[in-house]
């Protein structure tokens, strides 16, 4: 089976069922877990984050979208020469990764996904597995992704929910969406502004004040925790603010998921729970 992931949480999906070696591509952002890192890219970005502040960033993706430009940029020639199986890419969000209607058709079976919750993120895992022959795998990485959350749950249960703020972007700030707010109130916090299974919304920093939170997590889509960090330095919320590796542990429906959860839970309730 020759298979190319479009789509980070789909890689990272794909190397937890076992099935790393049968990668013969991948995008750009693909980078867990590292073993990946050698395979073929065919994809781009049109927009360098590395390059441009955040404001520039959400500038650039506006544009494009409002024109009906495509973020990204695949190779045709590569990936017809790679001969996949199959391409998995994602039906989610078109400034997210790269979408299945940005594929020139190359003979291969294309899986979609875009699950919104953490139950559907759950559920694409178990249809990863089956579509790619390995449904028992992808039934266990659902349920301990699943039994990690619950852990957390419970272990949260009746503590003071602080008033949370989780910022998807810091300028101009958005108040989180899709599987976001589950894993705030999960791991026992209340989210202020952000809408679980609704798409992350613009905001001001106006407005996340007068919504009165005790602690701003800046989790920037795409940034690591360092860069998250630099954001994070140039804002006054009015309360803390805690920087997380939003890239590794947030906006990638997989598995990992449940670790951000658990980084919530140390983060409002000094609770650390290790993977077990």
């Amino acid at each position: 089976m020759r298979i190319v992931s479009l789509l980070p949480s789909a890689t990272e999906i794909v190397a937890d069922f076992g099935l790393a070696g049968d990668l013969v591509g991948r995008s750009h952002e693909c980078q867990w877990p590292e073993e990946v890192r050698e395979v073929p890219v065919v994809s781009a970005s049109r927009i360098d984050p590395a390059a441009w502040d955040s404001r520039q960033i959400d500038a650039a993706v506006r544009a494009a979208v409002e024109g009906g430009e495509a973020l990204y940029a695949v190779d045709a020639e590569m990936l017809a020469s790679l001969r996949p199986d199959i391409i998995i890419t994602q039906d989610l969000c078109r400034v997210c990764a790269v979408a299945d209607g940005d594929l020139a058709p190359v003979g291969a079976r294309v899986i979609s996904v875009g699950p919104r919750t953490l139950g559907e993120v759950a559920e694409s895992v178990r249809y990863l597995g089956r579509e790619l022959g390995v449904a028992g795998k992808g039934e266990f990485w659902a349920d301990e992704m699943l039994r990690r959350i619950d852990r957390v749950r419970h272990a949260v249960a009746g503590r003071t929910r602080p008033r949370v703020f989780l910022a998807e972007w810091m300028d101009p700030p958005f108040a989180s969406g899709h599987w976001i707010p589950e894993m705030v109130e999960a791991a026992g916090g209340l989210e202020v502004l952000g809408r679980a299974g609704e798409r992350s919304v613009r905001t001001t920093w106006e407005a996340v004040r007068a919504a009165r939170p005790e602690l701003v997590i800046a989790a920037p889509c795409g940034f690591d925790e360092d860069r998250a960090a630099r954001e994070a330095a140039l804002i006054d919320p009015g309360c803390p603010v805690v920087a997380v590796d939003a890239d590794r542990f947030f906006v990638r429906p997989s598995p990992s998921l449940a670790r951000g959860v658990e980084i919530l839970a140390r983060i409002f309730h000094g609770i650390d729970l290790a993977a077990g």
